[in-house]
């Protein structure tokens, strides 16, 4: 307490200075003269400078949380979007132009997509064999196999699952080929690797296209409906068109749909009836008859 009052003390006569200025101020600013309308606008617009500093602060440090709550919109949309466009089919009998037996149409429900939202955590754009590490696992009902997907285009298939944590195997990796299409619906393999040409994440290679086939720059090549990823889904750009001579076919060069080089959200796509096609595909062939073997 003694040394409070020596601070008074000692800072006296400037204490009692910036009192005086303070009531002089607010003196001014009462009444409805020029210099203390000019005093209250000078302190409006300081607050509205401070307010808004603010804001853009608390927005900022707020930025994860808004990304989340988006991307749980978008799974959610995409759920929507998936179930309209992909869940029913109406079969007929084309021959007889009329429906199939047993009722008026039949409803065939062939694919069921579910889009889970997760962070990349770690990545990798330079190695032969690319992966991408995510920050959900089986806990959040991720499972080998899963197509994953950004929000531009396709990004690879998870490969390896523990409880929180998943890896990916990157489009860009010499293991994988993505089953693509062009805008007439001609298909073909889009891949990394072009014989011994180098690597880079801003380039994919589709080989042996027609020559006939009608092409652009700007084209954007989809996945069909062959592939382990949804159909429709954008895999790249077509940027530049080499002609092989000794085929007359061409090479695309595409510039990937996915940014892999600043990847930060993606969707981890589940099929539900990617069990059941594979369990029923396994089984091709064993109709085959064994010959029998004479004694």
């Amino acid at each position: 307490m003694l040394n409070f009052f020596r601070f008074v003390r000692r800072f006296f006569n400037l204490i009692l200075f910036i009192a005086l200025e303070a009531l002089c101020l607010v003196l001014i600013a009462r009444t409805n003269t020029i210099q203390g309308n000019d005093l209250l606008s000078s302190s409006n617009a300081i607050t509205g400078f401070l307010y808004q500093r603010q804001s853009a602060l608390v927005y900022y440090f707020n930025l994860g949380t808004v990304n989340d709550s988006l991307l749980r919109e978008n799974a959610h949309l995409r759920n929507q979007l998936a179930q309209l466009r992909f869940s029913v089919d109406t079969l007929h009998d084309s021959t007889a132009l009329r429906a199939l037996p047993g009722d008026s149409s039949l409803k065939l429900q062939y694919a069921r997509y579910t889009y889970r939202q997760a962070r990349v955590i770690n990545n990798s754009v330079a190695l032969r064999n690319n992966y991408i590490t995510l920050n959900r696992g089986s806990e959040e009902g991720i499972r080998k196999g899963m197509a994953v997907i950004s929000g531009t285009g396709v990004v690879g298939k998870v490969v390896h699952v523990s409880r929180h944590f998943a890896t990916v195997l990157s489009v860009l990796s010499s293991l994988q080929t993505v089953s693509a299409q062009l805008p007439d619906g001609t298909t073909g393999q889009v891949s990394w690797l072009n014989g011994d040409a180098p690597t880079r994440p801003d380039v994919l290679y589709m080989p042996d296209v027609p020559g006939q086939i009608p092409l652009h720059r700007g084209n954007i090549v989809r996945t069909t409906t062959y592939s382990f990823f949804p159909p429709e889904v954008p895999v790249g750009v077509v940027d530049s068109v080499l002609i092989v001579k000794k085929t007359g076919k061409r090479l695309l060069y595409l510039k990937p749909a996915t940014n892999f080089r600043n990847l930060r959200y993606v969707y981890v796509v589940e099929n539900s009836y990617t069990t059941e096609q594979k369990a029923l595909e396994a089984r091709n062939g064993s109709e085959l008859i064994k010959p029998k073997t004479r004694r």
